[in-house]
């Protein structure tokens, strides 16, 4: 069994084959017959896991099995604890009400890569950074959760699934995840 772990760039799309617009995982990683055990929009990046064996991936992407993933966001507007108490609490969505989140404050991550293209700055609108940890994977669900309390998400990393994370992991590399 094989188990890869992915620093997924801004701008990759989360699977092999591709029209040749976007980069791919193929253009990364070298291996054949793996999987990612779950997606992330291409204007996201962080860890993504892949691996040979289907009952590894649906526990690590259904989320019926709740395996927690962290992700680090910087969010647009100067977010109150208000705020992260809403994500807490779940937030009603267009296809339902969310799972309640962890989330908190922390400092802009120490060390963390630049991203290409950066984000745009703009000096008289301020940001934060969230950690938020999720039981559930819906499709751009952290974007649209930060949308919904009034504060788009400017950049979305995803730092951990389960005990994998992608610390020391630069943008599109990738290792054996840890047996």
């Amino acid at each position: 069994m094989s188990v890869i772990l992915f620093n997924k760039p801004h701008g990759v799309i989360c699977q092999f084959s591709g029209n040749g617009s976007r980069p791919t995982l193929a253009d990364f990683i070298p291996i054949k017959n793996i999987y990612p055990a779950g997606r992330l929009d291409a204007d996201s990046e962080g860890l993504v896991v892949l691996t040979d064996d289907g009952k590894l991936q649906q526990r690590i992407s259904h989320p019926r099995h709740k395996l927690p993933k962290t992700y680090w966001v910087q969010m647009e507007g100067a977010a109150a604890e208000a705020d992260l108490e809403r994500l807490r609490s779940g937030i009603c969505l267009h296809d339902g009400p969310t799972l309640p989140a962890r989330a908190r404050f922390i400092p802009e991550p120490a060390g963390l890569w630049p991203r290409t293209p950066p984000i745009r700055f703009r000096k008289s609108m301020p940001a934060v950074w969230i950690e938020l940890i999720l039981r559930e994977g819906r499709n751009r669900q952290v974007r649209r959760m930060t949308a919904a309390l009034g504060h788009p998400t400017l950049r979305l990393i995803r730092w951990q699934i389960g005990d994998w994370t992608v610390a020391g992991l630069q943008p599109g590399k990738w290792r054996d995840a840890p047996k």
